[in-house]
């Protein structure tokens, strides 16, 4: 999309720093990556939290912040895949050990929903473990945790938090009923919303009822969407679109949005 189809979205409010709070920069081509690296100033991206899939994810995401240190990494096993071999599972938790101090969060983690669905017969017990795991070594590590859990998951990995009495966890992309978002939120977790909030009625409503204090903006790139921003490559920039949309919905300013939106990355993830 181009700067001026991005206003006439976003509105004609001048741009105000924003962080993507949920990017798979990994799997972007190179010369994709080297583009949205380079236009980060150009539209006010401060920074990105660069999730990770597996440990070759991992590995990758790594060595673009060793380039760019901009870009913070977290590392994780992205549950919407096989669970992973022994070996395989092992080798990620040393490389996280070893770069934990690197590490910004543990991500991306969390429960197969969409998996489930196209093969349901699909044991949840694994998974439930997996994660169970990855918030141990989150509080040990004292890394918040970032989450895939949507729908009649989101409860499910909200027991296994307050088990381990998790204080930082961002449930990104979240979709899910009125009562587990309350639960969230009570708890003090963040929320994060895409740029499908500028056209999906579902994620409109679930912004009217989270305090902005709660709510952190992503792109959940290279993931594509619809609506204003068809056949378009999901870029950062596209955020400050879900900013005027989430102003627009709580009927509060523009800047005070950024602001707000930005405190609350910046105090998640510790920068």
């Amino acid at each position: 999309m181009e700067k001026n189809n991005l206003s006439r979205v976003a509105g004609d409010n001048m741009m105000q720093p924003i962080i993507d709070a949920h990017i798979h920069l990994d799997l972007y081509g190179s010369r994709q990556q080297r583009q949205l690296l380079q236009e980060m100033e150009r539209y006010q991206t401060e920074g990105l939290i660069a999730v990770s899939n597996h440990l070759s994810s991992a590995e990758r995401t790594l060595e673009l912040s060793q380039v760019d240190q901009r870009v913070h990494p977290a590392f994780g096993y992205h549950p919407e895949q096989k669970l992973p071999a022994p070996d395989e599972l092992s080798g990620l938790l040393a490389f996280m050990e070893n770069h934990k101090e690197t590490m910004k969060a543990v991500g991306e983690v969390g429960l197969p929903y969409y998996l489930r669905k196209e093969e349901p017969t699909i044991s949840m017990e694994p998974y439930k473990e997996l994660l169970e795991l990855m918030i141990v070594h989150a509080v040990r590590w004292g890394k918040p945790i970032v989450l895939h859990a949507v729908y009649e998951d989101a409860p499910v990995a909200c027991e296994l938090l307050e088990k381990h009495s998790i204080r930082q966890a961002h449930f990104h992309w979240f979709k899910g009923d009125k009562n587990t978002v309350q639960r969230i939120v009570a708890n003090g977790y963040k929320l994060s919303v895409t740029p499908d909030c500028v056209y999906e009625p579902e994620i409109q409503r679930m912004i009217q009822q989270v305090p902005l204090t709660a709510l952190m903006v992503e792109t959940d790139g290279p993931w594509p969407f619809h609506g204003p921003f068809q056949d378009v490559m999901t870029h950062p920039k596209m955020i400050h679109a879900s900013v005027a949309k989430i102003a627009e919905l709580k009927q509060l300013s523009v800047a005070v949005v950024y602001d707000q939106l930005l405190k609350n990355t910046k105090g998640f993830y510790q920068f």
